[in-house]
């Protein structure tokens, strides 16, 4: 199927097993694999790094200073990935116990929680007391996104989405108040915020209209936080930004996050809509997120 020509896309080898999101139980473990247990229910921390540089060592592999040089890729996004009935895990260091999760219904969580958890912490110190923060799509990792906002800050949430049933998703999992995403969404929060503005926008599209929306929420000293990979720019400049706003491109998580992230789950206060399909029918779950019919996570079990 042909894609527009502003889409966000990547090289990766072929042929390649997809599935960057990854759960399931210990098989086998290999030689000099410790500190886990055949039979142990765990997931996949994916952003792998080198292990030995100054990222790697505070556990931000995601940030590996040396991944590029070396050729080192997440499993789905460029090496075989989970969509399989066996995956092969480089270091036990890549993997974190489940415990009493299940691994299906909180496999997503390896992303679609890390990744917004990643980006909501880096805010916190904004996200006080009457301040609000704004989601632009409320899909896979935004409905996260917003229930990892009631779970850790005390702001007002608004979700900004083009459809519907997604705004109604929103709602049921907590957003204070959900828009349509237009040009009539700034005039609404403008209302809300007594016309000063939000203290965050995270953006988990990152196409232009969202980055032009966005720009036009933050306020003096807010966060604008491009999450999604879309191909839209900002101009950044003296003049051109509310005085010390920042615009921020995180990228995925630590896995320290993916710890706290599956304590969040554990609590209750986070859980991931997910559609199940067999491994015979994962065609089926692209054809549906193509066509943007995707209520939350599509999760597929061998």
């Amino acid at each position: 199927m042909g894609l527009p020509e502003d889409v966000y896309r990547a090289s990766y080898p072929l042929p390649m097993t997809l599935g960057h999101e990854g759960a399931g139980v210990v098989d086998k473990l290999g030689e000099g694999a410790v500190g886990l247990e055949v039979g142990e229910s765990v997931a996949v921390y994916g952003p792998w790094g080198c292990g030995y540089c100054y990222a790697c060592s505070q556990g931000h592999e995601n940030y590996c200073e040396n991944a590029a040089r070396l050729g080192i890729t997440p499993p789905g996004l460029g090496s075989p990935g989970s969509m399989a009935e066996y995956m092969l895990i480089d270091s036990p260091r890549h993997l974190v116990p489940l415990g009493d999760l299940d691994p299906v219904q909180n496999v997503s969580l390896t992303d679609a929680g890390l990744t917004p958890y990643h980006a909501i912490k880096a805010s916190l110190g904004k996200l006080v007391p009457g301040s609000v923060a704004v989601v632009i799509g409320a899909g896979g990792l935004g409905h996260v996104a917003i229930q990892i906002l009631r779970a850790i800050t005390p702001a007002t949430v608004i979700a900004l989405d083009l459809n519907e049933e997604k705004l109604s998703l929103a709602q049921e999992v907590g957003a204070h108040y959900a828009f349509i995403s237009d040009a009539g969404a700034v005039d609404k929060i403008q209302q809300l915020t007594l016309s000063r503005g939000v203290q965050a926008v995270f953006d988990f599209v990152g196409a232009q209209p969202t980055l032009d929306l966005g720009s036009k929420l933050v306020r003096v000293g807010g966060d604008q936080v491009i999450v999604g990979v879309g191909s839209g720019q900002l101009p950044v400049g003296m003049l051109d930004k509310p005085f010390e706003s920042s615009i921020r491109a995180p990228y995925w998580g630590y896995r320290s996050e993916l710890f706290e992230v599956l304590e969040l789950a554990r609590s209750g206060a986070v859980k991931v809509e997910t559609e199940v399909f067999s491994l015979g029918d994962a065609p089926q779950a692209y054809e549906k997120l193509h066509a943007g019919k995707l209520r939350g996570r599509a999760v597929i079990v061998p």
